[in-house]
């Protein structure tokens, strides 16, 4: 009889974790485990808490109740890509400079960039298609342009853990391809990725494993049993049914 594969250990767990803001609850009492090497999406109704969820893994948030568990990891392990809007684009800064963040946690903010250092961030910068784009000043950048600015960045962090905020949104259908065979490469690597997205199509030909959210889970599973046309119903109501005036969370 063969041996079968031993299921991978989780890598992120929640424990009736609760976050939010003022004591009112965008992640309500939520509980599973996310396996070292999952490549997961975060899907649900606006408002539905994703974001929050985010912030709560990378330590930006900290838990109304709960907690979050990393298995041995701590937040320098996590690299986070937030939403296109909350990036300061206005920021006088090189293509070049704003990749070779990603290096900050290794070297420190005033490290030195040596040759090999240098190296790296070339490679990073060939690797999302940007040959020849180093001295651009970001502001210049088309969306597509920034967006693959800041996976090179993710590329030179080197994290076991990889946080996606809406990292596809408004971008070309190339762009979109590119980006996409980036995190499958990650996947490969058994590095840990979760994503916010609202494309279904893309979830279900790219993310083999969905949570469904609406601030508590609707489902958790492999995609094609997460976003049928019930549970997507099913978290609309719950999302509409959901009063933001509601009293405090006891958690």
């Amino acid at each position: 009889m063969n041996a079968q594969p031993s299921p991978a250990l989780p890598q992120i767990s929640f424990r009736d974790l609760t976050l939010g803001y003022e004591r009112h609850p965008a992640v309500h009492h939520l509980n599973g485990d996310v396996p070292q090497g999952d490549l997961l999406a975060i899907c649900g109704p606006n408002g539905a808490g994703k974001s929050t969820l985010l912030k709560g893994i990378c330590g930006a948030l900290k838990p109304l109740g709960g907690r979050v568990d990393l298995h041995g990891l701590s937040v320098h392990d996590i690299a986070y890509l937030p939403q296109s809007a909350e990036i300061d684009r206005s920021f006088p800064i090189h293509v070049f400079d704003l990749v070779s963040m990603g290096l900050w946690r290794r070297s420190g903010l005033f490290g030195g960039i040596g040759r090999a250092d240098k190296r790296r961030i070339e490679e990073a910068i060939s690797a999302v298609g940007l040959e020849g784009f180093e001295a651009r000043p970001i502001g210049t950048l088309s969306g597509g342009q920034m967006q693959r600015t800041l996976f090179a960045r993710l590329l030179l962090q080197n994290a076991r853990v990889i946080l996606l905020d809406e990292p596809f949104t408004a971008l070309d259908t190339r762009t979109t391809a590119d980006l996409i065979a980036l995190v499958h490469r990650w996947h490969e690597e058994r590095r840990t990725v979760l994503a916010v997205l609202h494309d279904f199509d893309m979830v279900r030909a790219a993310f083999p494993q969905t949570l469904l959210l609406a601030r508590t889970e609707v489902a958790w599973g492999p995609t094609a049993q997460v976003l049928t046309d019930e549970n997507l119903a099913e978290a609309r109501l719950t999302s509409e049914a959901w009063r933001d005036d509601a009293p405090s969370c006891a958690a």
